[in-house]
């Protein structure tokens, strides 16, 4: 195998995972479920990956780093992914997406005040009452919300 991992002109799955920072084997999932493309193999059976694979697999990457979820992404990438899909059709997915992130951070905030206030309510002392126990305690915490 030439420098860089080049086999006939291509790249193997290992410098792939290098030049991208995603693991060989998500780099199978995304191929399994779809969101990357299969490459075509050698005469040997090798898979040979190109720049396109690898814009794709960064485009993945940081898609999913900032929370989009598989269906979202594989939804971009079929309206043609990075540098021609529609910025219309984007920007509703994204749009949909930060509905979702709002309300996870809304449920994170109720969460928060839960916490802190539960906290508040412990003596921290030596006895068996305790706010938090009773907060994680199943039997007791189905009369309190988060």
């Amino acid at each position: 195998m030439a420098a860089g991992g080049r086999r006939g002109g291509g790249i193997s799955r290992g410098e792939l995972a290098r030049r991208t920072g995603v693991n060989i084997e998500t780099i199978r999932y995304f191929e399994r479920i779809g969101i990357l493309a299969a490459p075509p193999r050698t005469e040997g059976g090798h898979r040979i990956y190109d720049d396109g694979h690898a814009r794709t697999l960064g485009f993945v990457r940081r898609a999913r780093g900032l929370g989009f979820a598989p269906e979202e992404v594989r939804a971009i990438l079929d309206l043609g992914g990075p540098g021609k899909a529609s910025c219309v059709e984007v920007r509703e997915i994204a749009a949909h997406h930060l509905e979702q992130v709002r309300a996870k951070i809304a449920d994170l905030a109720k969460l928060e005040r839960l916490l802190a206030t539960t906290i508040k309510r412990c003596s921290g002392g030596a006895v068996p009452e305790c706010a938090i126990i009773d907060l994680l305690d199943e039997e007791l915490s189905q009369h309190q919300t988060p």
